[in-house]
């Protein structure tokens, strides 16, 4: 068996293993971003539209449009012509998940010290790629505070 290295009969390296899990989470963050997004649009204004989404997500309209299919790809949004875009249930799900990781993130960098404003940029980036394991750690530690 040859492993992603091309070293013959050698198991995958834990550091290969971080590596390839860190990449996973960067293509589910997007998916993460982009269900938060129109959630976030559809609690504001009753609709997500494309063009609303690209704007707010600081890309081009080509590119919100790909991940909006990627989105419908993975059962999480629909999209209807000349209506916007569409949450299903399981995207409305991981919009939830994502926002609640996001501010169990922000309480746990404040409760550090670090301020609101930098805690609010740099969980944008944690909350994507921390385990379920340490976001637990997390949550505990902020409930055993005084």
């Amino acid at each position: 068996m040859t492993d992603n290295l091309g070293i013959e009969g050698e198991e995958t390296p834990p550091q290969a293993e971080r590596f390839n899990n860190a990449r996973s989470a960067q293509s589910v963050a997007l998916l993460e971003d982009y269900t938060e997004m129109i959630d976030d649009l559809m609690r504001d204004f009753g609709e997500a539209r494309v063009a609303d989404i690209a704007r707010l997500m600081g890309v081009t309209h080509p590119t919100a449009t790909k991940a909006i299919a990627r989105l419908k790809r993975e059962g999480l949004a629909i999209a209807r012509p000349y209506r916007g875009v569409f949450l299903t249930d399981k995207g409305t799900e991981m919009a939830a998940r994502v926002r609640a990781r996001h501010r169990t993130v922000v309480d746990l960098l404040i409760a550090v010290g670090v301020p609101p404003e930098a805690a609010e940029m740099d969980a944008e980036g944690i909350e994507h790629h921390v385990s379920d394991t340490t976001l637990r750690a997390f949550a505990e530690f902020l409930e055993c505070r005084p």
